[in-house]
């Protein structure tokens, strides 16, 4: 049975650098960093004072103040980047088979916003009554996906994805292949984070994942740099419509891209770090290429995880050299992360607009903050400022924890 063609014509984010496409896009654009000083809490006395906050984000602009108090922060963000999206996309609700219009949104913690605020309020009370009735469905990671279907009647394919950082790539990839297949014409997909919090600041401090560099902390997500010494904790949220081909055609949508291939593969190594060679993320890549029906060559960007950890860098560098050989070097390779710092379960839908958009625009974001190279990452990393290249075809990496890769590829439409 012949495949069917998937497009995307609809995307909204909520990030550190921009609420909406157009500020997103022309921060990153424009390499503006959204690192700043904790704001959320009192970071007096941890390790890391620093992350990339969402800036300008008022629930009241958006929900009555009784949802709001109903709802987890990562709810919210996906609740507003799933409006943004369709109207983006400009459909009309009423005219599309609602039962073949589905959602896929993920979260790699959900909400734990609301999981630490309960228990406090029972570790000071001892008394289970004052725990909200809310209290697990404003907790749980699906409810994103629940909430998005009920407020649009989308009856289509609904669940959650939770793979640590790859958790929107797979919300991505599911979206894909459901359309692929007929079981949907149209997904709303993504992914959402909202943790930070005390309790996930000391969890990455206390395994030493995360960068402290306090004094410099407008410096810190530094992929691809000699000095790179963990990743800086990101915020926010991104929704993307697929739609099958022909019916964006026959209702004159804008297509920004078509999604072609998806790579998903596991490492089978360890919790937090990737094999050697990075073969699992060689594979994930090799399998996007190949479902998409393309070669090597045709690859003009790469998206990478580049999350500015010791490990992460070198083996994601090592994989792309390994797969591609010499055109290696005449792609583009960036982290946006250096910008927006790592949304850990929304990092794979966030990314994922970047990369349309590049395809889109014919232009590569930069990498920031790469001003002492690391010997061991020698590509083309778009360093401190974009590249301007026609960009027929990108790869958008994610890999999780646990030894989850995700790769989605894709191209320009028509070609």
């Amino acid at each position: 049975m012949k495949r069917r063609r998937v497009a995307i014509t609809g995307m909204g984010a909520i990030t550190p650098i921009g609420i909406g496409l157009k500020e997103y896009w022309e921060g990153l654009v424009n390499g503006k960093n959204g690192a700043g000083l904790i704001t959320k809490f009192n970071a007096s006395n941890f390790e890391t004072q620093f992350a990339f906050e969402v800036k300008n984000f008022n629930p009241e602009d958006y929900f009555e103040k009784k949802s709001i108090k109903r709802m987890d922060t990562f709810a919210l963000y996906s609740l507003v980047s799933a409006d943004m999206a369709i109207k983006d996309s400009q459909l009309n609700l009423d005219q599309v088979n609602k039962d073949k219009f589905g959602v896929i949104y993920g979260s790699g913690i959900g909400g734990m916003e609301t999981l630490q605020k309960q228990h406090w309020i029972y570790f000071e009370s001892k008394d289970p009554r004052k725990i909200s009735p809310f209290f697990v469905t404003m907790m749980i990671s699906d409810i994103a996906a629940g909430q998005i279907s009920i407020k649009y009647g989308l009856k289509g394919p609904n669940y959650a994805t939770t793979s640590a950082c790859a958790t929107s790539s797979h919300a991505i990839s599911d979206a894909f292949i459901l359309i692929q297949r007929g079981s949907a014409d149209l997904m709303l997909c993504g992914g959402s984070e909202a943790a930070i919090t005390e309790m996930s600041i000391a969890g990455f401090n206390a395994m030493r994942a995360i960068s402290r560099w306090n004094h410099r902390y407008m410096e810190a997500s530094r992929p691809f740099d000699k000095d790179r010494n963990g990743f800086v904790m990101g915020e926010g949220a991104a929704a993307l419509i697929l739609e099958e081909y022909e019916h964006a055609l026959q209702r004159g949508a804008h297509i920004y891209a078509e999604i072609a291939g998806v790579g998903l593969t596991g490492d089978a190594h360890h919790i937090t770090a990737p094999p050697p060679g990075g073969e699992g993320a060689v594979r994930s890549m090799k399998e996007a290429i190949l479902d998409a029906g393309l070669d090597i060559k045709d690859i003009d960007y790469i998206n990478a995880h580049g999350t500015s950890t010791p490990y992460n860098d070198v083996t994601e560098t090592q994989a792309i050299k390994a797969l591609f050989g010499s055109h290696a070097y005449d792609l583009i390779v960036s982290s946006t992360k250096s910008m927006t710092g790592h949304l850990l379960g929304a990092a794979g839908g966030i990314e994922a607009v970047a990369t349309i958009l590049s395809v889109e625009n014919n232009l590569v974001p930069p990498t920031i903050n790469l001003t002492n190279p690391d010997p061991e990452c020698d590509l083309n990393y778009s360093a401190l400022y974009s590249t301007k290249k026609t960009i027929n075809c990108a790869i958008s990496n994610t890999f999780g924890f646990g030894g989850h890769n995700a790769s989605l590829l894709f191209k320009k439409a028509g070609i």
